[in-house]
């Protein structure tokens, strides 16, 4: 059986369901602004967090419930991040112990998230109104989960894959949230994986550790790090594979089933940035280490010149060049090829470090499309990187002018 995109989201995998609802935290009635994901047994889990020093309390307290490695229900609202706020742990204590409540199951099993605003306290009474309704409701509903984790994003962004663990059909999906505040040094926003194939709470750690290396960290909207980036996996084992306990084959084949999903979800929040209308993608190769790809692949794609570029699909190659210069990382830039490439076609911009001839219409034609690769070959090695960004737009300011008023 090979790995296949199927429907399900975070629903896909056996023994999971999720619900989303309008309780009130955010005025705008039509918008979902808390969910809920529930294993039906008490699954291993895994996450990551941002490394902002300013970190909002549900990490805190999610990050002490997961000390022993298990979980077995995520809640999360939007609306408010529950940051700098003085009874922040206090809350995020509460919010657990009403889902904990609701579910049956132990307080500590509970995984707690919030985004939004931050420094605005959170008021808990539309929590606990709201709980009845929003555990009722737990089914099939990965797309309302998806809508209540929403701030400005503009569209859902979820995915289930199935794949093969010896010989037994195993299912991976996720949703995530993320179009601002985004420049993540672990992990991008929030994004809730659920799986049912039986792996140990060790390796799910070392396999998202790993991933979010070449995946979420190499996301970049506007250059800020987030208080609420998390990134958590529950794997419930339901699939009733041998379960991964060590590195093999075994792990190898879920860490591509894991990455697929993630590279995903990459690049819709990248495509998603705020005001943006173009999801843009680095890709570079020909480095002589992967760090230095990366740094240069992420330096291009955090270059405010170069996203405005790409906005106004002006192929001003030189804006990409400013940008590797400027990363830090050492690179023979006399050795550097720069092509723009969308589903327009593929021109070369820059030979050698140097300008080359090309046609300015058939560049913009390219740059006008809106998914953008630029390829970078530094020409001295062969270690390679992806990062995924966006152009930057007037509206990116419009949004964040007045997003908390």
């Amino acid at each position: 059986m090979s790995m296949k995109i199927i429907n399900g989201g975070v629903c896909a995998a056996k023994g999971f369901s999720a619900n989303g609802i309008h309780c009130g935290i955010r005025k705008n009635k039509s918008k979902r602004d808390l969910s809920l994901i529930f294993s039906e047994v008490r699954a291993n889990a895994a996450s990551v967090y941002t490394t902002n020093l300013v970190k909002g309390a549900p990490l805190i307290v999610t990050k002490e419930h997961l000390s022993d490695g298990k979980a077995q229900a995520i809640i999360c609202n939007s609306g408010n991040a529950n940051t700098c706020n003085a009874d922040g742990i206090e809350i995020a204590e509460k919010m657990s112990k009403i889902c904990a409540d609701a579910l049956d199951i132990s307080v500590s099993d509970v995984v707690v998230a919030s985004t939004g605003v931050i420094g605005l306290p959170l008021n808990v009474e539309p929590i606990q109104s709201g709980i009845g309704e929003l555990v009722s409701g737990l089914g099939d509903n990965s797309e309302f989960a998806a809508e209540g984790i929403m701030t400005t994003d503009t569209v859902k962004k979820e995915l289930a894959i199935s794949f093969e663990i010896g010989g037994v059909e195993c299912k991976i999906g996720g949703i995530a949230k993320g179009s601002g505040m985004i420049h993540p040094n672990m992990a991008t926003m929030l994004v809730f994986i659920t799986t049912d194939c039986a792996i140990s709470s060790a390796m799910l750690q070392k396999a998202l550790s790993t991933d979010i290396q070449s995946t979420f960290n190499m996301v970049s909207v506007d250059g800020d790090t987030s208080t609420n980036d998390m990134v958590t996996i529950l794997a419930n084992g339901m699939a009733e594979n041998s379960e991964i306990v060590c590195e093999g084959e075994d792990f190898d084949k879920f860490m591509l089933a894991l990455n697929t999903l993630t590279v995903y979800l990459c690049k819709k929040i990248a495509g998603d940035g705020e005001g943006a209308t173009k999801m843009i993608e680095c890709k570079v190769s020909g480095a002589d280490n992967l760090a230095t790809a990366k740094t240069v692949a992420k330096s291009v794609i955090c270059s405010s010149l170069t996203k405005a570029a790409m906005f106004g699909a002006d192929a001003n190659w030189g804006r990409v060049l400013c940008a590797i210069g400027y990363s830090g990382a050492d690179v023979d830039v006399t050795k550097v090829d720069v092509s723009f490439i969308s589903c327009k076609g593929e021109i070369e911009v820059c030979k050698g470090g140097a300008g080359v001839e090309f046609s300015e219409e058939k560049a913009k034609e390219i740059l006008l499309q809106d998914e953008i690769t630029i390829a970078i070959n530094l020409g001295s090695g062969s270690e390679e990187a992806t990062a995924w960004g966006c152009d930057l737009t007037y509206d990116y300011v419009k949004i964040n002018g007045d997003y908390r008023t």
